[in-house]
């Protein structure tokens, strides 16, 4: 038989246990909801980038979305689209090189694309007049926007994007 106070000290230690056991759980949600939060403000400022963000398969969903972000400053948006290309650029060789040329879409917007050639084969035939499709990145500038990531991603960190053109695919 044990001794009373042996049985109250027993008792007594699993009362505290369980206690300390509550405590960690409420500690634990603590944690959760404030990482989960944390989370949501740095997606929604930008600090976080979002992937796959409106992704569409037809052009006139990608010419809203693509709206859609040019009116809110948007940023970080994967998009897929198309338009005709109204200029071509000369190339941007600073650090890696750019293909450069602008698009309008059927809602008028116009957008510029920048294609990285050290990652993905150059669009030699494209000019004026030409309608090309693509999948990359979109960002807010004051012109109608820019996309970019139209490749894939050597590291495998990134989405892989591409353009195409003529019926070939350039990623």
């Amino acid at each position: 038989m044990t001794p009373p106070n042996r049985v109250e000290a027993k008792r007594k230690t699993a009362r505290l246990t369980r206690a300390v056991r509550r405590r960690n759980m409420k500690k634990l949600i603590l944690i959760v909801f404030v990482l989960a939060a944390a989370y949501l403000v740095a997606t929604e400022s930008g600090l976080v980038p979002t992937q796959r963000t409106g992704v569409v398969d037809n052009v006139s969903g990608g010419d809203q979305i693509l709206t859609d972000a040019f009116a809110n400053h948007r940023r970080n948006v994967e998009v897929q689209g198309g338009g005709i290309v109204t200029r071509v650029l000369a190339d941007d060789n600073d650090g890696s090189r750019h293909q450069r040329f602008i698009i309008q879409l059927g809602s008028g917007q116009t957008l510029l694309i920048v294609h990285n050639i050290d990652l993905s084969s150059r669009i030699d035939s494209l000019k004026e007049g030409d309608r090309v499709a693509f999948n990359g990145e979109y960002e807010w500038n004051p012109q109608g926007g820019v996309i970019h990531w139209t490749h894939h991603d050597p590291a495998g960190r990134h989405l892989s994007g591409w353009v195409k053109h003529n019926g070939r695919t350039y990623q």
